[in-house]
């Protein structure tokens, strides 16, 4: 099985005409977004343009025949394209989306008009044609996408540009609402702040597999060691950042037999991510760290948070999905000083080594390790995050309220210097004691999902258009909304 962040999105594509205006830009827009979709490398899906009058939906029977196509197709389809040369035939566009009943997101485009082509023969009336087709979809209470600008041109950068960020809110909504995620282990026994609710996430469409640490430290052990899946897992682990040489080989192996262990056990279950009971059972009873795995499994863009921390791997792979690029699992941890906009997020050594930026040491847990001995505590990844602009997302589930709940924003890592060991983060957050004050009064975790570059854009259209959780955009003020006066 293909796991979502690993398929090439694939969009329906309709080209929506009025009958009595001149057909000759629809074929023009068929073909200037089909080579859109095909530079950014994304699948179209879409009738032959001899199936209906000049490729186009401008007809019930012309939705019907597309909204039939599409459904063939169902499976394939992560989201539609809505093109409108002119102005469109709005029934027809709500009438093919309701009969397919894809449930994807749609974009929809409207093209621009040319001042000095307005005739009765040349014009094309998009910029009212859309309002016309949003009217229907609010009554027919179908969730759309817009572009950047009102209007805009098919063969145009900026709808390049719309196309390629629709893509990833596609992949984000479609990722999200089918997720898969393991659970290794118990939730640790001193972090309450861990508890989530499954059957609020599954009502979500996202589906948590448990498995006992006990049965995975079993399926470690019992690996053999001419096992060749092995010694390209313990290769690998060796090539992964800088061992100490005062780390033994037997250690080495035994981190080897622990992430070959999960590896199989995640295929196995089909997870697209995951949440490992990461202290202290696993150093205790089977002498490793499992931090190393985590990092790895996240470089894959299959992200694995600490503490059976169920809603930061959701919180995590949402980032994933959204930039493609690996994600973390950090605490809101320490002021910097009497710097305001400034505080250190940490973690003992899960961090993928891209989202740090340099080539990690892989050495020993230093606070668990002072307690129960290095010796059973090699594995975790260190180092200082490198400066440049990060995203943060925190998704949460509230039985209160009965509804899963996050928040989001965007900031940058700096170089400031801080002397603490594991995976150092020193971010700057705008406003960061507002933000402070929303999750303690809101009752969110002390953990936080990041990842490097801004896509707050991206996963904000996800929960705002598709998915429907209340979500506080910490950089980004509301959008308008209608105000109902009381009247007595």
């Amino acid at each position: 099985m293909t796991l979502t962040i690993r398929r090439k999105v694939t969009l329906g594509v309709v080209i929506g005409s009025r009958a009595f205006f001149s057909p000759a830009p629809c074929r023009a827009a068929r073909d200037e977004v089909l080579a859109q979709l095909d530079k950014l490398g994304i699948a179209a899906i879409t009738l032959p343009y001899e199936a209906t009058a000049n490729g186009a939906v401008q007809s019930v029977a012309d939705a019907e025949l597309y909204a039939q196509h599409f459904k063939a197709h169902r499976d394939e389809i992560d989201g539609l394209v809505i093109c409108l040369p002119n102005f469109g035939d709005e029934i027809a566009i709500a009438e093919l989306v309701n009969r397919a009943k894809l449930n994807v997101p749609i974009l929809l485009q409207a093209s621009n008009d040319e001042v000095d082509k307005v005739d009765v023969h040349s014009r094309r009336d998009a910029f009212c044609g859309k309002i016309s087709v949003t009217n229907n979809f609010w009554q027919y209470g179908v969730p759309f996408t817009e572009t950047t600008t009102h209007t805009c041109d098919t063969w145009g950068e900026e709808f390049g540009r719309d196309l390629e960020r629709f893509s990833r809110v596609c992949r984000t909504v479609r990722g999200l609402k089918g997720a898969r995620l393991g659970a290794i282990g118990a939730r640790t026994g001193a972090f309450q702040t861990m508890r989530y609710s499954e059957k609020l996430l599954q009502a979500a469409g996202v589906t948590v597999v448990t498995v006992d640490l006990s049965e995975m430290m079993g399926a470690a052990a019992a690996i053999k060691s001419d096992d060749p899946a092995l010694t390209a897992v313990l290769e690998k682990v060796k090539g992964y950042g800088r061992i100490p040489a005062h780390i033994k080989p037997a250690q080495i192996e035994k981190q080897a037999r622990w992430t070959l262990a999960v590896n199989r056990w995640i295929e196995e279950n089909g997870c697209d991510a995951s949440a490992i009971q990461c202290w202290r059972s696993l150093q205790d009873n089977f002498g490793c760290a499992t931090c190393v795995t985590m990092s790895m499994m996240g470089e894959e863009l299959m992200p694995s948070a600490c503490e059976v921390d169920i809603m930061g791997a959701l919180s995590m792979y949402a980032l994933a999905l959204a930039s493609g690029a690996p994600p973390a699992i950090l605490d809101w941890n320490n002021n910097y000083a009497y710097e305001a906009d400034l505080c250190v997020c940490t973690h003992c050594g899960n961090y993928p080594k891209s989202f740090i930026g340099d080539t990690p040491e892989i050495g020993e847990l230093d606070v668990l390790g002072e307690v129960i001995g290095r010796e059973k505590c090699f594995g975790a990844v260190k180092g200082k995050v490198k400066a440049g602009p990060m995203t943060y997302f925190r998704l949460s589930t509230d039985d209160r309220a009965g509804t899963v709940k996050c928040y989001l924003g965007q900031g940058e890592f700096t170089d400031a210097p801080f002397a603490m060991d594991g995976g150092i983060a020193v971010s700057r957050v705008p406003r960061l004691r507002e933000l402070m004050r929303f999750v303690t009064q809101n009752g969110f975790e002390h953990h936080v999902a990041m990842v490097r570059g801004h896509h707050a854009d991206i996963v904000n259209e996800a929960v705002i258009r598709y998915l429907g959780w209340p979500i506080y955009n910490h950089d980004t003020p509301p959008e308008p909304a209608l105000t109902f006066p009381r009247r007595f």
